[in-house]
């Protein structure tokens, strides 16, 4: 069999991601981010159950900058999540699909997300 010249598929370099798929990417990277997270619980569980040293130990990781930061992050996660999910309800009754309001929503949770999650790390921070 002779070899042609084949149309080849789009490659990622020259594919430019759409707003759709990158939240689609970033839904499946929350979950994850939620998983580790609970994982990060169950262990301040299991240094309570340990003893005093075992939680002091852990809240000091957990209170430290890499700490902190991924506990901003997680936060970030659970809000985006959230409301990336109802979105999908929303769909899933046949609302929202046209896509103007597909673009528009996909907007309204990075927006809601963002705000929530600074309004937690504020009440947070500020006790």
């Amino acid at each position: 069999m002779p070899l042609r010249q084949r149309p080849l598929s789009p490659h990622l370099q020259v594919y430019r991601p759409q707003l759709t798929s990158v939240l689609s990417i970033l839904h499946r990277m929350s979950g994850i981010v939620l998983s580790a997270g609970l994982l990060m619980m169950s262990g301040w569980v299991v240094a309570l159950a340990l003893g005093e040293y075992a939680f002091d130990c852990w809240n000091r990781v957990i209170g430290s900058v890499l700490g902190q930061l991924f506990v901003a992050g997680w936060v970030l996660s659970l809000y985006y999540h959230l409301a990336n999910g109802v979105r999908h309800l929303l769909w899933d009754l046949g609302y929202c699909l046209e896509l103007p309001l597909v673009y528009l929503t996909g907007k309204l949770v990075i927006g809601v997300s963002v705000l929530l999650t600074v309004s937690t790390l504020v009440l947070l921070l500020g006790s």
